[in-house]
């Protein structure tokens, strides 16, 4: 099985910044430690537009991801931050190569 990677492109007003940056606080262990198949995530905010970010998760596989996404404890999660958010949307690829340095 597959790694996967999903990558979700958001829009979050200057406004509600710290908002959104607490809602992700609040709610990162409890899905790195706790939802089956999550491997790491990362919240990243763009260079150039400051209104523009990204989170990007890696999973065991994209069957994992998608079981998490369709439950109702992610919808319960997210909805501080994706109340946070004017525009959002979700990519998803499975990992077919991935190189690291050689020992």
């Amino acid at each position: 099985m597959a790694k996967a990677r999903v990558l979700f492109l958001m829009r979050v007003p200057r406004d509600r910044t710290e908002d959104f940056l607490k809602a992700y606080e609040q709610i990162r262990y409890q899905v790195a430690e706790g939802v089956a198949g999550h491997l790491v995530d990362q919240v990243c905010e763009s260079t150039t537009d400051p209104e523009q970010w990204l989170i990007t998760s890696e999973w065991a596989s994209l069957a994992h991801f998608e079981a998490w996404e369709r439950s109702p404890a992610h919808r319960e999660l997210v909805a501080p931050m994706r109340a946070c958010m004017t525009e959002a949307r979700s990519i998803r690829f499975v990992v077919r190569e991935e190189t690291s340095a050689r020992r």
